[in-house]
Order: structure tokens, then sequence, then C-alpha cells
């Protein structure tokens, strides 16, 4: 597969249905207000990620450098948010060292995103 801009998008939007969904989760799948708790942040981080790598894909023709952030922020979300959705469901304590590193590259994202906006056209 390449990783062409529709391809970020297309990842995005996905990311963005997945938030949604485990927003609505969060809502009415829990009694257990942790569990809820732990949904209802992953799906807030995972939202604005996804929102952010559409910004990206639509920056992509007037700064160029901007297509390298979705990879960041996409990954943060599978990692931050994944690791919050699995300790809501139950998950090994453990799991949750994963989040950081989740954090870490929404970090690295925002970087570069500054770095590509910075060089813009």
């Amino acid at each position: 597969m390449r990783w062409t801009r529709r391809v970020w998008m297309m990842l995005a939007a996905a990311s963005g249905f997945v938030s949604v969904a485990a927003g609505a989760f969060a809502a009415h799948g829990f009694a257990q207000p942790a569990a809820k708790e732990l949904m209802r942040t992953g799906s807030i981080y995972e939202m604005t990620h996804a929102l952010a790598a559409l910004v990206c894909g639509a920056l992509a023709d007037s700064a160029p450098r901007a297509r390298f952030a979705p990879a960041f922020f996409l990954a943060g979300s599978a990692l931050f948010s994944g690791s919050l959705y699995a300790l809501a469901f139950g998950a090994p304590r453990i799991v949750g060292a994963v989040t950081p590193l989740g954090g870490l590259l929404f970090l690295a994202g925002w970087a570069m995103l500054i770095w590509a906006v910075s060089r813009a056209r």
C-alpha cells in the first residue's frame, strides 16, 4: 500500500468513526464510572487527532511537510486511546504503560505540524 494523502484521510475518517462509537459506548455501555471516564477520555483524544490528521490532508498543497504528521497522530490514537479502551474493557493495568507512548506520538505530530506550517508557502 502506498501512503498517499487519500489513505491518510481515509484512516483519519475511520478514526473519527471509532471515536464516535467509543463515545457512545462510554455514555451507554458501562455502569462503572471509571470505565466510562476511560472511554470518554480516549474518545475525546481520538477525535481531536482524527480531525488534526484531516487538517493535515487539507494543508498538503500549501504545507507539503504536513503529510508527515498524520502518521504520528493516528499511531498516537491507536496507542493512547486504544490502551484506554482496553483498560475500560478490563485489560491488565500493565496495558496502561502504553498510554504515555501514544501521548508522545501526539506531541511529535503537533511538533511536525508546527514545522510544516512554519515552512509553508
